[in-house]
């Protein structure tokens, strides 16, 4: 008997990461945090709940040990305890997408039927990028550009592309990159730029992606990062 309660107890510990995981709010900081720090007051403004349901979830990643903080005076900063914990969440969604029946529909729902445009290959673009012509459009908020980027991307927010679109060269193809395979930003940004004429595809997955394929990559220094 003894033996059967320790070997519970073991499994039990197991399923604390998935309990940890087992809401949409919280696997959805894990992809933010993906991307680098951040505070708590952003996180509770990316994900939508009040700062009081953001930080229990927080706290509830944190409890499992798949975020860790650090406090900078009055502002407490979370990221993810490990790069391990960046693989656990893309086979997560590897898994959904293979064995979950209705993961399509969702994707559809929220990102739109992408067989309007193509996608590139990591392969693909660290070709493009070392060759010189593409030009490589970072579409996430600035912070996370700031804590790590696609090397020789340019930071164009997608609440700003539209205004900023002119800064683009016509003659170039560009390509859109955000968090992930599902993040709309970027598949609103090569919408955007089709409409306005010019060539342009999506990364086929996100930063964290390329970052965990050992490719080039940059970050700011802390003078460098603009509000």
């Amino acid at each position: 008997m003894g033996k059967r309660v320790a070997k519970d107890a073991l499994f039990d510990g197991f399923a604390d990461i998935a309990k940890a995981l087992a809401n949409g709010r919280r696997a959805e900081l894990i992809d933010v945090l993906a991307q680098g720090e951040r505070h708590v007051e952003e996180l509770a403004d990316e994900i939508g709940p009040s700062l009081a349901n953001t930080s229990f979830h927080l706290r509830t990643l944190a409890g499992a040990g798949l975020v860790v903080t650090r406090r900078d005076k009055n502002r407490i900063y979370y990221r993810l305890a490990s790069d391990r914990v960046i693989e656990l969440w893309s086979a997560l969604r590897d898994v959904a997408a293979a064995h979950h029946a209705e993961l399509d529909a969702l994707a559809a729902a929220y990102l739109g039927h992408r067989d309007e445009f193509d996608q590139l290959s990591r392969t693909e673009l660290a070709a493009r990028l070392a060759a010189g012509d593409v030009v490589v459009v970072d579409v996430r908020p600035s912070a996370e550009y700031a804590a790590g980027h696609i090397a020789g991307a340019r930071s164009i927010p997608a609440d700003r592309l539209a205004r900023e679109l002119h800064s683009l060269p016509a003659d170039v193809e560009i390509v859109a990159y955000c968090r992930g395979p599902y993040c709309l930003l970027a598949d609103d940004a090569v919408r955007l730029l089709r409409r306005q004429g010019r060539t342009a595809r999506r990364l086929e997955d996100g930063f964290p992606e390329w970052r965990h394929a050992n490719l080039p990559i940059q970050s700011l220094a802390p003078q460098e990062v603009m509000s």
